[in-house]
């Protein structure tokens, strides 16, 4: 198994669902990534977890 490290959140990264600030990471089992801002997070949280994603930071 490789793990890859992803880099650190900035100001220019955007929530997916929004466009807000991206202030949390969802890496989904396969590799790919969406962005969240804190809201959408929360909100979509219970789902992510179903679906194996890892939530950084931690939510």
């Amino acid at each position: 198994m490789v793990t890859t490290l992803s880099a650190p959140l900035t100001r220019r990264d955007r929530c997916d669902r929004c466009g807000a600030a991206a202030k949390v990471r969802a890496v989904l089992p396969a590799g790919s990534e969406l962005l969240f801002c804190e809201h959408h997070a929360r909100a979509h949280r219970s789902g992510l977890h179903a679906a194996g994603a890892r939530l950084s930071p931690e939510q």
